[in-house]
């Protein structure tokens, strides 16, 4: 579990908070540098209170990176109405669909889906799932994190599969 957690943390942190106003966000863990977001098209969808980044998106801070085919994010509605749209900048939740990587200096972990639930605080990866931190590699059909405990759960099609490699120093992603 040790090791589900250390592949999982980073993880959390970007899908979790890659998507908030740019006071809040947060791809790199524990930093302040700005969140670069960009994308072949940007949808914004005031009545649904969600921006829509299509065509290889991709959200970069200091070393670590995000990358979908399409980034959703939805804010929570604001009570009232609000000022202008009637959305706040509270997120509700974030989708990466598509081809989904993200990317440090410690770690790589790729799915064909992620979602954020704020409310919950829980990261759900799906489909072909496989975390990697140095040698070790994790494999299942869906990934389940709570970001605030950092308790994980993988689940597979059939098995989950881990290969470690006691001892061996992690390696530069490439």
């Amino acid at each position: 579990m040790k090791h589900l957690s250390m592949a999982c943390q980073a993880t959390v942190a970007v899908l979790a908070l890659a998507a908030t106003t740019s006071a809040q966000a947060q791809l790199a863990r524990n930093s302040k540098a700005p969140v670069d977001i960009t994308a072949n098209q940007l949808e914004l969808v005031n009545s649904q209170c969600s921006a829509i980044y299509r065509g290889g998106a991709e959200a970069l801070q200091e070393t670590s990176r995000l990358r979908a085919d399409q980034l959703t994010i939805v804010y929570v509605k604001a009570a009232g109405g609000g000022p202008g749209n009637g959305c706040s900048s509270d997120l509700l939740r974030m989708e990466a669909t598509g081809s989904v990587f993200y990317v440090t200096p410690e770690q790589r972990i790729r799915g064909d889906r992620a979602v954020y639930e704020a409310q919950t605080q829980t990261l759900t990866l799906t489909g072909s799932v496989v975390a990697a931190r140095g040698q070790d590699v994790m494999k299942g059909e869906r990934l389940v994190v709570n970001t605030v405990s950092g308790d994980a759960r993988m689940e597979g099609g059939g098995r989950v599969r881990t290969v470690i490699y006691p001892g061996a120093k992690p390696e530069t992603p490439k």
